[in-house]
């Protein structure tokens, strides 16, 4: 990178200290009004990752115009202009505030969500959001023109900006959402906002005081020996921003589908990314960088070893680090190339528009296009391996580049030629990919063949440890991967026996015997043993005409305990979970037990507010029993609604097993509050039967008659439940999940 020939004599910290705290702020409340508002949103639109994804492309779409008009206006206008012309757009912006939700907004029932669901965010937090993305580029233009010593190189600033989102991003679960209300956090973020405002007006006032207002013509005219971007170098820039960006978010979720679904999880690899970005754009870049260059391919021959070769027997947080180093290594390697060729400050705004972009086009591809085009999560090795063609290196010609992953590749056609013999020397095949990990090792400086040998290791890996799993089927959706695969056991009499278990992700969402005599019979979370099955034998007397709702359909096990003259109605968020539920080919329980049950896909807080009041007899909650846990499920308000949708002698049935929160504590605390009698059960089970599994239910209702069966009858361990007085009842207002960490 060139400097300007002129010196500067201007040594004072507090510029550094008032231009940096603007970014460290501004990238702050960027950070916190992403969850703040989508919080408000979710009781509205409910828990679907459509809302989410949506969220999330108007995010980036604001954040690349608001990159877009800095560039625009700092090469297009004098500094007096600029001032000017942002001070308008920040008085505008004030017309947002307090953030709410427009007055009567309700989404459409009768068409998709997404255009209102765009406009509402525009409405409420978009010019707001927009000024707050403008800030990165353009106060470090104005830095660069301030006359400060360091100002030729403004790029250590963006660490101020990448210090304030790592800030926000862990400040939000463990430290505003435990403490402070959607109420009180939409007022802070209002005055963090006007506190920002008057940090930009002081860069401002910085910047005119300089006397070095000059027009971006006679500022460019003055750096006569640098030379105009190439095409090329954009392109590098792109890539470079691309690749990790898409490596977050495939990474984020690779581990909540194949790793395990631990709530609040996905910080870690944000919280990489960012600090990678505080690194990479500080003074330390120039020794860590090359650092980084050289042991990235060292972690990388265990971490293909471990992670896609032969994966060992370890515990699902050794996987998770051995992920989460290998990314870091990705994303200092790429980011470290950015930060080594950021060029000179005249073309500052376009460098950071294309990062803009990028970052864009990334969340896009993973967002819109890699869950229609795979049937898992396979953009995340495609950017490990885009990764890897990023690092810097020898260029050899493209013949010696593509020899050895070319012969990979025929080996592994020639293989695949024949599964069975591919199966009978499995343990051979692992032995020579390692070998080949290795080997491959000796192809790290030059990048091209070093990729494609080792994407080729990992393509042959996945795709021998998918024969070998019996999948049947695997698809993909918004909601994850599931899979429906063939599995052995042994019966009563200790023979094998064949059976179908469905997968979402890495939890086992259901699991059906195969044999006519068998099929019918719940198994997993729902057998007979078991809580559901002691709630239904109980009132077996009365329930011949009830009306019963299941949130949540897995495997389609709750229906085969319908009777005759009931009415079941099915809630399912997930449409290829009901397309497999109904496929007796994989499932037969609906098919079987329930074939005239009312199937009704969407958001169940949503769809259960379109049912009449006092309609069911039985509900049943069965939306926890993966580990995320959609918390507008669990509040006072949804609480609420659910009992106006029983009779006065209804029954709520909540499944929460749960292997990383004690929902119990929310449960007790807001069933406390409502005043309504509840009964739990942590079933173990006593004998070994062949898929009957320990699970955890809590039963509730309005009055303690109703469930007095259950507490007087012997079939089960029902007990009232725990009084827990150290947290609030969790609302639409205020939820806390640190707090139930087990």
């Amino acid at each position: 990178m060139s400097h300007p020939s002129e010196a500067t004599t201007d040594r004072n910290l507090s510029l550094i200290f008032l231009f940096a705290l603007t970014l460290f702020a501004s990238a702050s409340l960027m950070f916190v009004l992403q969850p703040l508002f989508g919080k408000i949103l979710l009781p509205l639109l409910g828990g679907s990752p459509a809302v989410w994804n949506t969220c999330m492309v108007f995010y980036q779409s604001i954040l690349f115009l608001g990159y877009l008009y800095a560039h625009y206006l700092s090469t297009r206008y004098s500094h007096r202009r600029q001032i000017l012309i942002h001070t308008v757009l920040i008085l505008i912006s004030f017309f947002a505030l307090p953030l709410a939700l427009p007055e009567n907004t309700t989404p459409p029932t009768d068409s998709n969500p997404t255009f209102w669901l765009l406009w509402t965010l525009f409405l409420a937090i978009g010019l707001p959001f927009f000024v707050v993305s403008t800030t990165a580029p353009l106060i470090q233009k104005w830095f660069a023109s301030v006359g400060h010593h360091t100002s030729h190189d403004p790029y250590y600033l963006y660490a101020a900006s990448n210090t304030g989102s790592l800030i926000a991003l862990l400040s939000y679960p463990f430290l505003l959402e435990p403490n402070i209300g959607l109420a009180n956090q939409k007022s802070y973020w209002g005055i963090g906002y006007l506190l920002l405002c008057l940090l930009i007006a002081g860069c401002a006032f910085v910047l005119w005081k300089s006397q070095q207002i000059n027009s971006p013509l006679q500022d460019s005219e003055a750096v006569i020996d640098e030379p105009k971007l190439s095409l090329a170098t954009q392109l590098h820039w792109l890539a470079l921003a691309l690749v990790p960006s898409s490596l977050l978010l495939g990474l984020t979720n690779f581990i909540s589908t194949d790793i395990a679904s631990v709530p609040l999880l996905w910080i870690i690899p944000l919280t990489l990314y960012l600090l990678s970005f505080v690194i990479v754009f500080s003074k330390w870049n120039d020794k860590i960088h090359p650092l980084m260059v050289k042991l990235q391919p060292m972690f990388l021959l265990p971490f293909i070893a471990y992670a896609f070769i032969n994966p060992a027997d370890l515990p699902y947080w050794a996987y998770l680090i051995l992920h989460l180093i290998a990314f870091f290594f990705a994303v200092m390697v790429c980011h470290g190339e950015l930060a080594k060729l950021r060029p000179h400050t005249r073309h500052l705004t376009t460098f950071y528009l294309i990062m803009s972009f990028a970052g864009m086009l990334g969340g896009m591809f993973n967002t819109f296009v890699a869950p229609f085009v795979f049937n898992a999560v396979y953009e995340y090795p495609i950017m490990i391996i885009a990764a890897l063609l990023l690092r810097p290196g020898r260029m050899t010609s493209p013949l010696q580049q593509v020899i050895a992953p070319a012969l990979l590749v025929l080996v592994g056609i020639i293989l695949y030629s024949s599964v069975n013999n591919l199966l009978e020397y499995f343990d051979t095949t692992v032995i020579c990919l390692i070998i080949v990990t290795c080997l491959s090792y000796l192809l790290r400086a030059r990048p091209v063949g070093y990729a494609l040998t080792n994407g080729v290791i990992i393509f042959l890996a996945l795709s021998l440890h998918g024969l070998s799993s019996h999948t049947l089927y695997q698809q993909r959706s918004f909601f994850g991967v599931l899979a429906v695969r063939e599995a052995v056991l042994l019966d009563e009499q200790d023979q094998l026996e064949n059976y179908h278990e469905l997968f979402h992700g890495t939890t086992k969402h259901g699991a059906q015997r195969l044999a006519a005599n068998l099929s019918q019979i719940p198994l997993t979370y729902y057998s007979r043993p078991g809580p559901m099955g002691q709630l239904f034998k109980e009132y077996d007397n009365n329930d011949q005409n009830w009306n019963i709702g299941v949130v949540g359909l897995g495997a389609g096990a709750l229906a085969c305990y319908a009777q005759p003259q009931q009415n079941w109605t099915l809630y399912e968020i997930d449409p290829l979970m009901v397309d497999i539920a109904s496929n007796p080919a994989y499932f037969s329980y609906l098919s079987q037990c329930a074939p005239n049950a009312t199937i009704r896909i969407g958001d169940a807080r949503l769809s259960l507010e379109k049912e009449p009041d006092q309609h069911f007899d039985l509900l049943v909650m069965d939306a926890f029993s993966s580990d995320s846990v959609p918390t507008h499920l669990l509040t006072k308000e949804a609480l609420t609604l659910y009992f106006n949708k029983l009779k006065p002698n209804g029954i709520l049935a909540f499944h929460m097993t749960n292997r990383h929160l004690s929902l119990k504590k929310v449960l007790s605390i807001n069933a406390e509050a409502l005043h309504l009698a509840s009964l739990i059960q942590e079933f173990k089970p006593e004998l070994e039967i062949p898929l009957v599994i320990a699970t955890d239910w809590v039963v509730m209702a309005k009055q303690p008659e109703t469930l007095e069966p259950l507490s007087l009858s012997r079939l089960g361990n029902w007990k009232k439940m725990p009084l827990y007085f150290d947290m609030k009842p969790w609302t639409d207002d205020f939820t806390n999940i640190v707090s139930i960490w087990k």
